[in-house]
């Protein structure tokens, strides 16, 4: 309809609007008669272009009439939003119906009329892809590649990739908004037919068309793969590089949630405890992200995808933790990490990693003791087959002896060491200090 209502306030002389219900189709009638008073000849026919012989029949009749066609505008379609491995035969058939067998249709009759223009509208997710819609990619990739196959034929076509216009069409309101926290707000239809008017004045092969935040949409569409076809986008570019250069500054752990969590965590004394902590931390973000007003329902062991979590929620998962803990995050954070009991573990070792203190500077006790805890869960965690014990004992002996070392250097008035003491002992001291340490002699 909004075509329609372009073309004929730039120059159309007779619309020919094609339907299944033509006449009978809710709106139609109300349409023609707002086309008719501008002064353009309107018939709206009962033809599905889905079917060759009947499109045939109506273009034979136009030409009888006196009135061919000159413009072809091939702007049906069937939305979809199923997942790839849930999509039936039937409905993928319903969805490539729509784009391919019309527009394949479209070609053959008109395939020896010179025309001015051959439209067909295509859309970004046979460009970049997108979520839930694999048949309605293909359904449009095929339109791409028949614009392109046209040309190689010395006729006229331009496909435009669209993103999703608003007022009404293929998006509704609900969707509308989705669409916008994803990156991707719907664009206004005058706009989109300005951009339609430039391709077909810039003699346009294939193109996309859309209205894209790309600090949004970027994070969301390449958090479990990168895109190279997007990356190559000078604006996603300068993202990177900004991406970049926060990767090599310091953690942003100054903020006052940050600190304010820092402050509980070094309280806590202990792991378990720190544990407790970072797991009310995730509870509560995946709820908020998940929009759950208890957290609680929030299960340690439940996978964040089983929980229904999708991109653009990983990376809002992964804004909050970061500005609530000051650590670098990752935007795959829940594809490393699929549940919140391996996302407190790796927050768990963030925080171990942050507080323990510059290479080569003061450590106190409390860190230190932290870091031998460290030590001990890997230890307890080696397999004696997969690893060299003798030369862990080894090391783990020198470091040892490397302590006791600096410990009685450290001494105002350093006792004497151990092998010391034992060469000094008469044979008494050294039967009481077996029994003292072993309890027999």
């Amino acid at each position: 309809a909004r075509v329609a209502r372009w073309a004929a306030t730039n120059g159309a002389q007779h619309l020919v609007l094609t339907g299944r219900r033509g006449p009978d189709a809710p709106g139609a009638a109300e349409l023609r008669d707002e086309l008719a008073a501008t002064g353009v000849r309107v018939t709206i026919a009962a033809c599905d272009v889905a079917d060759r012989d009947a499109l045939a029949q109506l273009a034979t009749g136009l030409q009888t009439d006196g009135t061919p066609v000159r413009t072809v505008v091939h702007a049906a379609g069937v939305g979809q939003i199923t997942p790839l491995a849930e999509i039936g035969g039937a409905e993928l058939v319903d969805v490539l119906h729509a784009k391919v067998t019309g527009a394949a249709n479209l070609d053959a009759v008109f395939a020896d009329t010179e025309l001015d223009a051959f439209v067909l509208f295509s859309s970004i997710a046979a460009v970049w892809g997108s979520g839930g819609q694999a048949g309605y990619a293909a359904a449009n990739a095929y339109l791409d590649a028949l614009a392109q196959e046209r040309r190689a034929r010395g006729r006229v076509a331009t496909s435009i990739a669209w993103g999703p216009w608003g007022g009404g069409g293929l998006v509704d309101v609900a969707e509308e908004e989705m669409l916008r926290r994803r990156g991707l707000p719907v664009m206004e239809p005058g706009s989109a037919l300005t951009a339609l008017a430039q391709a077909l004045t810039g003699d346009e092969t294939c193109l996309a068309v859309a209205d894209v935040i790309w600090n949004r949409f970027t994070p969301a569409f390449t958090a479990m793969r990168p895109s190279p076809l997007l990356g190559d986008l000078p604006e996603n570019q300068r993202l990177a590089e900004e991406a970049a250069q926060q990767e090599q500054a310091p953690a942003a752990g100054s903020g006052d949630a940050a600190a304010a969590l820092r402050e509980r965590l070094v309280a806590a004394g202990n792991e378990a405890a720190r544990d407790e902590i970072l797991f009310e931390l995730v509870r509560g973000e995946t709820a908020r992200v998940l929009g759950i007003a208890t957290p609680a329902q929030i299960k340690p062991r439940r996978g964040f995808v089983e929980m229904g979590f999708d991109s653009l929620m990983a990376v809002e998962l992964r804004n909050g933790l970061t500005k609530q803990t000051g650590f670098k995050l990752p935007a795959t954070l829940i594809f490393d990490f699929p549940t919140s009991v391996d996302l407190v573990r790796h927050l768990g070792e963030q925080f171990a990693q942050q507080n323990a203190g510059p290479a080569g500077g003061p450590v106190n006790g409390s860190e230190a003791v932290a870091e031998i805890e460290k030590l001990e869960r890997v230890l307890t965690s080696i397999s004696s087959q997969a690893v060299d014990g003798a030369d862990i004992t080894k090391r783990l002996e020198a470091l040892l002896s490397r302590w006791n070392a600096a410990q009685g250097a450290n001494r105002s008035n350093p006792e004497p060491m151990a092998d010391d003491l034992l060469a000094a002992a008469s044979p008494d001291e050294l039967f009481e200090l077996i029994q003292r340490e072993f309890g027999k002699s």
